[in-house]
């Protein structure tokens, strides 16, 4: 039975010789240059980084391709940034980096030399509830509890760059933080009375 080529097929097949070709020329020509192909760049050269971690002066060693997630949760032990998606798309891993929002998994620790980190962990003073977490749990804004550290990390850093005007802006604000729990109504609401206890004097 002959084979039917389709386009799609030839060009596949083409892009594979080509590649193949051009890997074996390489080698031929330097074969150290294919070891470092195999390898990969040096990326696990060890870097130490300074910076402040909740209030506190922190150094953090390690490889230089890591990111402030796994720093903070697999080297310091701060496990309350959550790793959902990795990829810089459900907010899990929001923290405050000198005082404005970032997302911990799309952030290399070594780029944070001399900044101001704030996690979760250090957003409460002592056993006292910052007034966003106790706005949340007024609220009932969360459910399976996951994505709460980031939502409420996020909601600290919108309202210190500017309180917003209603609960459209509120959801334009938090657009960066999924809840797959669907607690969205009582987050808005959280982030509502959180701004009104600011306008009121209160602190955030």
């Amino acid at each position: 039975m002959r084979r039917r080529w389709t386009r799609r097929k030839f060009l596949g097949s083409t892009a594979m010789i080509a590649l193949a070709t051009a890997l074996g020329r390489m080698l031929m020509n330097d074969p150290a240059q294919g070891a470092a192909v195999a390898q990969g760049p040096e990326s696990n050269e060890s870097v130490a980084v300074r910076f402040r971690l909740n209030g506190a002066q922190q150094e953090w060693r390690g490889e230089a391709r890591v990111t402030l997630l796994d720093a903070l949760r697999e080297t310091l032990g701060l496990t309350g940034t959550k790793k959902g998606c990795d990829h810089g798309q459900c907010g899990a891993c929001t923290v405050l980096r000198d005082g404005r929002r970032v997302l911990a998994c799309l952030t290399l620790a070594a780029g944070c030399e001399g900044s101001e980190i704030t996690t979760i962990e250090g957003l409460s003073a002592g056993d006292g509830l910052h007034p966003v977490q106790q706005a949340f749990i007024r609220h009932d804004a969360l459910q399976c509890g996951y994505c709460t550290p980031g939502q409420i990390m996020s909601a600290v850093g919108l309202l210190r760059e500017g309180p917003p005007a209603n609960d459209a802006e509120i959801r334009e604000g938090m657009a960066g933080n999924l809840c797959r729990c669907g607690a969205y109504a009582g987050i808005v609401a959280a982030v509502r009375d959180s701004r009104d206890r600011l306008a009121a004097g209160a602190p955030s």
